[in-house]
């Protein structure tokens, strides 16, 4: 499989997202936030509306709190003065009466706010459920070409990291923007019904506050940039050193390699000592700007009530709603970097389930229980791209029963065929015929059950032995898979396994052997009883004497089995009924081994050089 890597497209890396004070956003916020409304929130509109009410209900109920304490306060201080000059002294039941409203308010606050929170979390991991049912729904229908042009990685981050992304701030967002807004309208005509005056000095403050946070912000961010991007580099390089720890070591490349990395480490260290020691100068220059501005409220409010125009617990109160007003002002801007985010990850999920996907050309009529394996290539041109053709005019007919090798150099386009065969790609032109029937006519689930292949990489699921055989065939009996095992001649290892078929296999299966996955994979298609049988280096990680041990058994199971060996140890495929030697996408010789030894030839040279690279 290995051998078509040089042709295939670059595969393209794709940046690290999110990041320290990275704000990702979307290329059409606006597209992407309708089309998340329409397909997903919709569904809940009436769960969303409960939210938003609950939401409100909260922020009032709160909102009300410092008001009533205030009053609380007058009550404590006009007492006070009453009882100085003789009079009656402080109402303790008035008092009473207020500090139990004051906790019945904050008591249906909590319990509205509770309400809010467990719906907004129900909505928001339903939407999330939803998305990963269609992603996963979405990845069986996307074509192969999909997946040359994307990392396991990047396809990985979309289900992860960007549905979470989804998720988390869909469910903080929307709340805490109707809690905002709630909050800024209720604390302002609060303070506006206590003193108009203490309120224009309060907004005085504001404009001075944005425009230092704006300056704060806009020096922080070139240093958050450059810290994000130092982190991927110093992240690339860790990952690459380790994956490669074996030729750092056999080249004495230690000291080159912690150089580098202390190099990238040290620029990681300026660009994030730069970034967090200016942001963090934010919160101590905001508190400053506020305490400022809490002075001179203090003085302002003492002189009013000297003055007769305000009460001490309204001095009281507006001081509270004052500290509180700057809040929701912060919450908002960070709300608005949440929402850029979470679009931006709708983006790009949008973007995935808006692939275009495999096109479905069956015809629907083909009873695949009569095929009997009769191939035929009739002038396939190929390439995985348009401008680099790599398959140029591949013909070929196999009939049922025959047993075909296909040979040649690395990068001849052996793997390409069998790809083909089994339409992980489209051919560019020509057309590949299965007992007459284009493949394009099958479905293609039909058209791979057909087939039995076994790869070069051995790919075993974590699970138990017996799952992992019958994993092509759920149904298959005990006894089914037992043969099938004896077949791949790996029943008597199962045997010696801990709990044999029942043994869980995963990354920590260190008494498998890679060749004994092998087996194993070789026993899962035994089972599934295939017409045509496909061997793409299925040996090449099975030592000399294991290969064998099996390869009786793998000719008694392509016998009456139309099968494609791909093969690079030519010595496995001499009793093959043809051998194809491809060079450059094309068939330049074919006939049996001893045919094509005798015209001393492509097959000849290539037979002959692996017997000298033995010696």
């Amino acid at each position: 499989m290995a051998e078509e890597m040089n042709q295939r497209p670059p595969i393209r890396r794709g940046p690290m997202r999110g990041g320290i004070g990275n704000v990702q956003k979307a290329k059409d916020f606006k597209g992407t936030t309708k089309k998340l409304i329409k397909n997903y929130l919709l569904e809940y509109k009436w769960r969303i509306i409960l939210v938003l009410i609950f939401a409100v209900g909260s922020t009032v109920f709160t909102i009300l709190g410092p008001k009533i304490l205030g009053d609380a306060t007058t009550e404590i201080f006009n007492g006070i003065v009453s009882k100085i000059s003789g009079g009656s002294g402080i109402n303790f039941e008035k008092i009473a009466q207020i500090l139990l409203t004051i906790l019945t308010l904050y008591g249906l606050s909590t319990i509205f706010g509770y309400t809010q929170g467990f719906i907004m979390t129900g909505v928001s991991q339903k939407i999330t459920y939803k998305l990963r049912n269609d992603i996963a729904k979405k990845i069986n229908k996307l074509p192969m070409n999909y997946f040359d042009k994307k990392t396991n990685g990047e396809v990985l981050s979309i289900i992860t990291n960007d549905v979470d992304t989804l998720s988390q701030n869909l469910n903080q967002s929307i709340t805490q923007i109707i809690t905002a807004i709630c909050t800024i309208i209720g604390i302002l005509v609060m303070m506006l019904s206590i003193s108009i005056t203490m309120t224009a000095v309060s907004m005085v403050i504001l404009p001075i506050t944005g425009l230092l946070v704006k300056k704060i912000v806009g020096k922080s961010q070139k240093y958050f940039k450059r810290q994000q991007d130092y982190l991927g580099h110093v992240n690339g390089d860790v990952e690459e050193t380790f994956s490669g720890q074996n030729i750092v070591k056999i080249f004495n490349c230690e000291e080159r390699a912690i150089k580098q990395f202390n190099e990238l480490n040290n620029e990681l260290y300026r660009s994030a000592w730069k970034s967090q020691f200016i942001s963090g100068l934010m919160h101590p220059i905001m508190n400053f700007v506020g305490n400022v501005g809490y002075v001179a409220i203090s003085i302002l409010g003492g002189y009013l009530a000297i003055q007769g125009t305000i009460t001490v617990g309204n001095i009281q109160s507006f001081i509270q709603y004052n500290k509180q007003f700057i809040q929701p002002i912060n919450q908002i801007a960070q709300i608005s970097a949440m929402l850029q985010s979470m679009i931006a990850a709708s983006e790009r999920v949008f973007e995935f389930l808006e692939e275009e996907e495999e096109k479905d050309t069956s015809k629907g009529d083909i009873d695949i229980s009569t095929i009997k394996g009769n191939i035929e290539f009739k002038n396939v041109k190929f390439g995985y791209t348009d401008d680099r053709i790599i398959i140029n005019d591949f013909s070929c007919d196999v009939k049922e029963g025959q047993k075909v090798a296909i040979v040649g150099p690395t990068g001849a386009g052996k793997s390409t065929m069998v790809k083909l065969l089994m339409r992980f790609y489209d051919v560019n032109s020509g057309e590949i015929l299965v007992d007459g029937h284009n493949i394009k006519d099958f479905t293609r689930g039909n058209l791979r059950s057909i087939f039995g292949m076994v790869l070069q990489e051995t790919w075993l699921f974590e699970g138990s032995v017996k799952d992992n055989i019958k994993y092509g065939k759920p149904d298959a009996t005990d006894e089914e898979i037992i043969e099938a095992a004896r077949s791949a001649r790996v029943h008597h290892f199962v045997q010696t396994l801990p709990n044999g078929y029942d043994m869980i296999l995963n990354e920590e299966s260190s008494n498998v052997s890679q060749g004994q996955k092998q087996l194993l994979t070789i026993a899962r298609v035994i089972l599934t009883n295939p017409k045509v049988l496909i061997l793409d280096e299925a040996t090449s990680s099975i030592d000399t004497r294991t290969e064998l041990r099996i390869q009786s058994a793998m000719d008694n199971l392509m016998k009456g089995r139309t099968s494609f060996i791909i093969a690079h140890r030519l010595s496995t495929i001499k009793n093959a009924d043809m051998i194809l030697v491809m060079e450059n996408g094309d068939i330049v010789e074919k006939g049996t081994h001893d045919e094509l030894l005798a015209k001393n030839g492509s097959y000849a040279r290539l037979y002959n050089s692996q017997f000298e690279n033995d010696d």
